[in-house]
């Protein structure tokens, strides 16, 4: 963790400089592309869309949720970050994007490979090799993040019996879910198969947040039929309700957008339950398919050495 506070340390750095810059900037009257800024087409459904590619890129908000058994007293540090995290991301980012379009055009930023780069190189002169080492350090900060999130939901998959289960291992020495990271670095490696990032984050985001809704949906049922239901962290129903709608608009608004690109996001999900059926419920019936299994995950144990939470548990207690 030490070494993502100094990945966030970097991107925050990065952001204050091209924020400070702006200010300065718009103090001394260069607007820039600030003016008519909104001008132009657009259309509901293609909103729809560009909503896509800004919540992929401004993505890992919602990644505090899923390692949250692995924070100190979550039912109070859990929402504080979440606020406070929520609220400090959209400041930034709101003014640093205000910032950038004092000097930088919307044709240039949609060419350029690196916004922040182009930027620092129209205004601070000979100190904008700062923010190319700044950029670096917050694209392997949120990768970091995305490998610690992601791997720790194939391990809780697994342990819920939706993956094999040697994807819910742990190394007996680092305590690290090994496993998951190898399927996680496998899973983005095939992602490269893609020419077009775009279309790769249409595909993707239709599942994501379609599943995010059902999610929000759930909860709102548990709600109405369980009232009583202890509930550790519990926020106004204004909060999932106004949540559950803008996740319908991201979910129904570009299949009408983008019909073929989100059809095959949908083709992806469905072809989960099959693979589910197979690989999950007919698998565990097979004994023949069972023993294979068995095989396997012991031999990628001791390739890798892990074993499960609970057995590195009593590791630990006869070692101490």
């Amino acid at each position: 963790m030490k070494v993502q506070g100094i990945f966030t340390f970097a991107k925050l750095a990065a952001l204050v400089i091209i924020i400070v810059t702006g200010i300065v900037l718009i103090g001394q009257g260069q607007v820039g592309y600030l003016q008519n800024s909104f001008a132009g087409e657009y259309s509901v459904s293609g909103i729809s869309l560009s909503f896509y590619a800004g919540l992929f890129a401004y993505g890992g908000w919602n990644y505090l949720n899923y390692v949250s058994e692995e924070l100190k007293d979550p039912n109070k540090n859990l929402p504080r970050a979440i606020y406070i995290g929520i609220t400090l991301v959209t400041l930034f980012y709101v003014l640093a994007n205000v910032a950038y379009f004092t000097v930088v055009s919307p044709q240039e930023m949609l060419s350029s490979p690196a916004v922040a780069v182009t930027f620092a190189q129209r205004t601070i002169g000979v100190v904008a090799w700062i923010m190319p080492v700044f950029v670096s350090l917050s694209t392997f900060g949120g990768l970091n993040g995305i490998m610690f999130t992601i791997a720790r939901l194939f391990f809780i998959g697994a342990l819920e019996g939706h993956l094999p289960m040697i994807f819910g291992m742990i190394n007996a020495e680092k305590l690290t879910p090994t496993p998951p990271l190898l399927l996680s670095c496998a899973v983005a490696l095939l992602m490269f198969c893609t020419s077009d990032i775009f279309v790769l984050i249409n595909y993707l985001s239709f599942n994501q947040w379609l599943w995010v809704g059902v999610s929000i949906l759930g909860m709102l049922w548990l709600r109405y039929k369980r009232p009583r239901m202890h509930r550790p962290i519990k926020v106004p129903l204004v909060f999932p309700l106004v949540f559950l709608v803008m996740c319908a608009f991201l979910t129904f608004m570009p299949l009408y957008a983008s019909p073929v690109e989100t059809g095959m996001g949908l083709v992806i999900l469905i072809s989960g339950i099959p693979a589910y059926y197979i690989f999950v419920c007919w698998s565990a019936k097979n004994k023949a398919v069972g023993r294979v299994s068995r095989y396997l995950t012991v031999a990628m144990q001791k390739y890798l050495q892990v074993v499960l939470p609970e057995q590195e548990e009593r590791l630990l207690e006869a070692e101490c």
